[in-house]
């Protein structure tokens, strides 16, 4: 901390012995206030400025030494006369840096253009915002889980003016009433949450007493590494946002191990410095409202409407420690007709610059804005200096895609959230583009369709080809038939099997003949319906190649037949002169033998015409 100091120290009183002071203007009273109850430092100035001199004078000089300026994300001016019930309306005053040539580096000079010229003896009411970003310096640097957030805030008593300054006082408002400590100067109070330096008077330019405050915060130090807004603008009723954030907590880093015991028992002591969860504030009539990340949506939300506005607590997967990062993408759609207008030929985008949650520092933004396809003569117009370019996006049912505005910002604070405009021209008839091409598409598919019903692609009727082809077909069909005459026929050879078991269970005779009667008509029927589609096979010159296989095929089923009749007759006959069932058996050994061997080749010679 001594080494910082004294840095600071050796640049301020460089700066003061080689910046000229300038004698025409006054500052009859200057008033400072220092907000550090956030992340985002917040200096506002009070300034009654005084001509002195012969000259008018058209502008205001503010100077910062460069470590400030470095970390200045905004510096806003305005200007009123007069006092009182006479106080006239404020003016915004153009601020642009305008460095004075025997000036050093290591002090940085603004210069406020005045709305009029300052005459002799005039006065002038100014009121300036500056914000700064990283000017609060954690010390310790790191710290446990249970412990508080210390920072370290350093600057002057005395506003480092350019100009004599007649009276200045300074006020320095903490998050909270504790402080840790705080340099103590002449005419110093601490009083509630609130450090007060001065009134000190008669100072002369480039006064400068150093002060540093170490105080305790557990505000929320989030600061956006990167944001990506996306929004894509739709002529058919909507505003479509899309923010991706990179998240890390920018406070004292985390050190030691995390204890989720500890932090679900006791959140405020054992996680303190710990970011719970983030307010996102949507317009009004914000819809489809989701939050999600990497791993995929996130439920911990909770949503919050009324007829001024959308709260959206977003609460990560976990909580935050100093150092810890997360990344996550919120998403919403708003009313087209509450933000895009039109003005003659040309329609304009009213909306909101930076991020919706408060409190949140981003360090590079990047805004796109996806326009209709077919925009054309595309204009911006933002409140404060930027980074523009354009790019093309292509989404559904795009040809030539669609034209983007792309702005870049660094160092964005909550201040930058104010409305910007984006110009473009659009003609109503490219609003029609995407329904004509999908009813060209759909008219194209059905007609398509329909000539692919009705056409016939087949090869000529009369080439070889074809001829073969329906050959083929009918060999294909002829086999078929023939495929279910034969299990037909080894379905009745089952049934004649299953008598011969039923007649050695009941002994029933009559009845085995009966079976064997019709069993034996319907084997002579079959074997007549076989003869024609063998006839057919025998004369197809494409059956050549399988015909010998379905002859074989007929021959091992008829052996087959003739050999089940003949077991079934010498069983019936062996019945009836009442032989044991060992005789039986023998007598038929050898048939059934010959059967196994007939029922196995007719399967092999069926399987292997089933594969052709």
């Amino acid at each position: 901390m001594s080494s910082f100091r004294f840095d600071l120290l050796v640049l301020l009183v460089f700066s003061i012995h080689f910046s000229p002071a300038l004698s025409d203007l006054v500052i009859s009273k200057l008033d400072r206030r220092i907000d550090l109850t956030s992340q985002i430092v917040r200096v506002t100035l009070t300034l009654k400025v005084e001509n002195r001199g012969t000259d008018p004078v058209s502008e205001v000089s503010l100077t910062f030494p460069e470590h400030q300026a470095n970390n200045l994300a905004l510096l806003a001016a305005v200007s009123t006369e007069g006092k009182g019930k006479t106080r006239g309306a404020a003016t915004n005053l153009p601020i642009k840096i305008k460095q004075p040539d025997d000036s050093p580096p290591s002090l940085i000079w603004y210069a406020a253009s005045l709305p009029k010229e300052l005459g002799k003896g005039e006065s002038l009411n100014i009121d300036v915002l500056a914000v700064f970003t990283h000017v609060l310096r954690p010390f310790p640097e790191k710290i446990t889980q249970a412990e508080s957030q210390l920072f370290l805030f350093q600057d002057s008593a005395h506003f480092t003016s350019p100009y004599n300054v007649k009276v200045q006082s300074l006020t320095v408002k903490l998050p909270s009433e504790s402080v840790e400590s705080y340099t103590k100067l002449e005419n110093t109070k601490f009083s509630g949450s609130e450090i007060k330096y001065g009134p000190y008077e008669k100072l002369a330019a480039f006064s400068y007493s150093p002060v540093i405050v170490h105080f305790p915060s557990n505000k929320p130090f989030v600061v956006a590494k990167e944001l990506v807004r996306e929004i894509e603008i739709s002529h058919w009723g909507n505003v479509q946002v899309t923010e991706h954030y990179n998240i890390i907590h920018g406070g004292a880093r985390s050190t030691g191990e995390f204890s989720r015991l500890d932090f679900q028992a006791r959140p405020h002591v054992r996680g303190a410095s710990a970011v719970r969860n983030l307010i996102a504030m949507l317009p009004p009539r914000a819809h489809s409202i989701y939050y999600r990340d990497a791993i995929g949506n996130i439920s911990t939300s909770n949503i919050y409407a009324d007829s001024s506005k959308t709260l959206v607590e977003i609460e990560p997967r976990y909580p935050m420690f100093g150092g810890w990062k997360t990344c996550f993408t919120i998403g919403y759609g708003l009313p087209l007709q509450d933000y895009l207008f039109q003005l003659g030929g040309t329609r304009f985008l009213n909306i909101t610059f930076g991020s919706p949650m408060n409190d949140v520092l981003v360090e590079n933004l990047t805004l796109k804005v996806v326009l209709p396809e077919g925009s054309r003569d595309i204009s911006v117009s933002v409140p404060f200096p930027v980074k523009q370019s354009q790019e093309t996006t292509f989404s559904h049912l795009d040809i030539a895609g669609r034209p983007t505005v792309v702005v870049e910002k660094v160092n964005v604070v909550p201040e930058h959230n104010q409305y910007f405009q984006v110009h473009y021209k659009f003609s109503n008839l490219s609003l029609l583009t995407e329904p004509l091409m999908l009813i060209c598409g759909f008219f194209s598919l059905f007609v398509a369709c329909i000539i692919y019903m009705h056409a016939d692609f087949t090869i000529s009727k009369s080439s070889a080809s074809y001829i073969a082809k329906l050959q083929w077909d009918e060999v294909q069909g002829t086999i078929q038939q023939l495929q279910d005459i034969i299990n037909r026929c080894l379905l009745i050879h089952d049934k004649l099997e299953a008598s011969l078991r039923e007649l050695s269970r009941t002994g029933d005779i009559q009845a085995c003949k009966a079976v064997r009667k019709s069993a034996d008509t319907l084997l002579k029927d079959f074997s007549k319906e076989s003869k024609p589609l063998l006839a057919i096979l025998q004369s197809s010159p494409q059956a050549a190649h399988i015909l010998p296989k379905v002859e074989e095929l007929v021959v091992k089923e008829r052996d087959l037949q003739e050999k089940i009749m003949l077991k079934h007759t010498m069983v019936v006959d062996s019945y009836e002169k009442k032989s044991g069932g060992r005789d039986i058996e023998n007598r038929v050994a050898s048939v059934q033998q010959k059967i196994s061997v007939l029922k196995q080749e007719v399967d092999d010679l069926l399987e292997f015409i089933e594969d052709i």
